[in-house]
């Protein structure tokens, strides 16, 4: 018997039930009928604190993430990373790039590299990708057009480098705010609920 997947998504978004909490959902729940195990954190929901950039995270040589010094939810987060096989990582488009949630969560991530002092540039300290990644954005502009001018998915997933996870497929949802409170379209549904299965079965979507 094949041991079941174990996804986590990461949601970067300031709006519980919105367009990318809802697609994060029809992806989770599809993975789940696929035989998934799921599980999903709201960055919203979490205390993360802004990298001070004193790289005392860096320092210390190993496999393991390194240490911060601050007292907040990072290191529990970092330890469901830690147990899942695969990862959906997913911000709305604000200002052309992630939101301020996800970036806080992108920028704590330099515990993934060793960086001691005198040393030009880090080095990651696990450079094999063991895990999968989907990515999930949207933007009020048309899709083709944000992705262009925009660096969303750029960092989400250079955020899934930096845990280890190859990027298997991506949901990006253009024209998002056409409406005070939108519905995600077949089209998406159809989408999201595709790389749900192929997330839980292990294959690159």
């Amino acid at each position: 018997m094949n041991t079941p997947v174990n996804i986590l998504a990461i949601v970067g978004s300031y709006r519980k039930g919105g367009i990318i909490e809802r697609a994060v959902d029809e992806i989770l729940a599809s993975a789940r009928e696929a035989g998934a195990l799921t599980r999903k954190i709201t960055l919203l929901d979490k205390h993360l604190a802004f990298c001070t950039n004193c790289r005392s995270c860096t320092q210390v040589a190993g496999d393991n993430y390194g240490v911060c010094i601050l007292d907040d939810d990072m290191g529990g987060l970092l330890q469901e990373i830690e147990r899942a096989d695969a990862l959906v990582l997913a911000s709305p488009m604000n200002a052309g790039t992630v939101t301020a949630l996800m970036k806080t969560f992108i920028e704590r991530l330099v515990c993934t590299a060793y960086w001691p002092w005198g040393s030009p540039a880090p080095k990651a300290r696990r450079p094999g990708k063991s895990k999968r990644a989907l990515l999930v954005a949207s933007s009020a502009a048309p899709g083709m057009i944000a992705r262009l001018t925009g660096d969303v998915t750029k960092r989400l997933k250079s955020a899934a480098t930096m845990l280890g996870a190859e990027t298997v497929g991506t949901l990006f949802i253009g024209l998002a705010a056409q409406q005070q409170h939108q519905e995600l379209n077949k089209k998406t549904i159809h989408k999201a609920r595709k790389l749900g299965r192929k997330l839980a079965a292990g294959k690159a979507a």
